[in-house]
C-alpha cells in the first residue's frame, strides 16, 4: 500500500505536537512530584474522585475517566492505598466490582496539590496563549478527540467544563 508522506507543513505540525506530548506531561509531573509528592496520573485519579459526588468511583469508570487500563489503575491505586490517599472497597450492589474511595488524606492532598498544578498549567499553557489561540486549541483537540475517542470513553472527563455554547 502506498502511503502519502507528510509534506513539510504537515511534518512541522506533527513534530511539534509529538514534542509537546513528551515535554508537557513531564513538566507537569515534575511540579506535582516536587510540590505535593504525587505523579500527574495520581493527581488525575485524586481529581476524578474529588469531583465525584460520593468521592468514589468504580474502578472501571475511573479507568475510563483517566484513560488507564484496569491493571495500571489497580497498580497505582494499590500504591495510593498504601499511602492512605484512597481505599478500595467492594461495591455493595455488585460484589464483583471494586470502587476507589477518596480518603480524608487524599482530599487533603488534592487540595494541597491543586493550586500549584493550576499555577503550572497557567504558566506553561493558558497564559502563553491568546484567548483566540486557546479557543483554537480547544477546537483542535476536540477534532482529534472525536477521531481518537470514538466511543466517548473519556468524554465525561474532557467535556465536563464545556459551556452551553457547546462544540460539535
Amino acid at each position: 500500500m502506498d502511503v502519502p508522506w507528510l509534506d513539510r507543513t504537515q511534518l512541522a505540525a506533527w513534530v511539534r505536537l509529538a514534542a509537546l506530548l513528551e515535554v508537557l506531561p513531564g513538566t507537569l509531573d515534575g511540579q506535582l512530584r516536587r510540590d505535593a509528592d504525587v505523579t500527574l496520573f495520581e493527581y488525575f485519579v485524586l481529581a476524578m474522585l474529588s469531583e465525584s459526588p460520593t468521592r468514589s468511583l468504580r474502578m472501571s469508570e475511573l479507568a475510563a475517566q483517566t484513560s488507564a487500563t484496569l491493571p495500571r489503575l489497580s497498580h497505582v491505586a494499590r500504591r495510593m492505598e498504601a499511602r492512605g490517599l484512597v481505599e478500595r472497597r467492594a461495591v455493595p450492589e455488585d460484589g464483583r466490582a471494586t470502587a476507589a474511595v477518596l480518603t480524608g488524606a487524599g482530599l487533603e492532598r488534592i487540595e494541597q496539590a491543586a493550586p500549584g498544578h493550576v499555577r503550572a498549567v497557567r504558566e506553561h499553557v493558558v497564559d502563553v496563549l491568546t484567548p483566540e489561540q486557546l479557543a483554537q486549541l480547544t477546537g483542535i483537540t476536540d477534532a482529534l478527540l472525536r477521531h481518537l475517542d470514538t466511543g466517548g470513553a473519556m468524554a465525561a472527563m474532557y467535556r465536563r467544563y464545556d459551556d452551553d455554547a457547546g462544540r460539535g
